[in-house]
């Protein structure tokens, strides 16, 4: 399944992973346009972080190809392509420098590192600057790392992964750990991030991994829905996200709603048996 855009930026086709005898992808096939911003959802279980690590190459295909901007893995530089992905997880956060100042972050981006070697020059640090007021978090500089907010590490995550200017900016649970209200306040600046009229320099396609429909914010433009490692369904965002396809999907009973351009969801308990 892929989109229907007539350049993709991203193009994977019957990617499937095998491990111990295990199938965890099975001929997955996906493409992002340009300009096209998508959110991946599925259960637990369902393939979207091996997706990840495969897109990012830590996960090598059994079978299948996936190429961006025209490299192909297995064929070009994967640390190379892996410039043009700028990748955001819980996994990059827990591993940063607790007394890192928030600037020195954003400038590891650089090299996808941990932890910034030697002192950076004023013309580096002048580029973590621009990087945190495109990400609204002016005046935070030399913060260190562990006394800010969830919400706030988020989106030096963010201005880590964009430092390199990536074609594709993967956002992997994002609001993970988020009270009520920082999730809004974080789901309300990632609209002002990706919105169409925001004319932001270097605007790359966004890509929400999530569990959840409402996280999704008004300038998402497609929707893949994943299921046992399967690309269930793929398409523009109101012709994909429907009751029926999630209830497949999470195999429970789940109505969806929408308003001023939102997603809500209400799940019913699953019945005996499966859907």
């Amino acid at each position: 399944m892929s989109s229907n855009s007539s350049k993709s930026i991203l193009e994977i086709r019957n990617l499937t992973v095998v491990r111990n005898g295990n199938r965890i992808l099975k001929k997955l096939s996906w493409s992002i346009g340009e300009g096209e911003h998508w959110a991946i959802l599925g259960p637990n279980g369902s393939g979207k972080s091996s997706l990840l690590s495969a897109l990012a190459g830590y996960l090598t295909p059994t079978e299948g190809e996936c190429t961006v901007l025209g490299q192909t893995f297995g064929e070009s530089d994967w640390r190379e392509v892996r410039t043009h992905l700028g990748v955001v997880s819980a996994t990059v956060g827990a591993m940063v420098p607790p007394e890192e100042p928030t600037a020195y972050t954003v400038l590891t981006g650089r090299n996808s590192g941990i932890g910034l070697w030697g002192e950076p020059s004023e013309e580096e640090l002048e580029e973590a600057y621009l990087w945190l007021k495109r990400v609204e978090l002016k005046g935070l500089e030399d913060r260190p790392w562990e006394v800010l907010s969830q919400g706030e590490k988020q989106r030096v995550l963010i201005a880590r992964a964009l430092i390199l200017k990536p074609a594709i900016l993967i956002l992997d649970e994002p609001c993970a750990g988020l009270d009520p209200v920082a999730r809004e306040s974080f789901l309300a600046f990632l609209e002002r991030l990706i919105h169409p009229e925001s004319k932001r320099p270097h605007q790359p396609s966004v890509v929400l991994v999530t569990h959840h429909a409402d996280e999704i914010t008004p300038s998402f433009t497609h929707a893949l829905l994943m299921k046992e490692g399967k690309a269930y369904e793929a398409g523009p965002i109101h012709k994909t996200l429907r009751s029926k396809s999630l209830s497949k999907v999470f195999k429970a009973p789940i109505e969806l709603k929408s308003r001023k351009g939102r997603f809500f969801m209400k799940v019913a308990p699953p019945s005996r048996g499966v859907l």
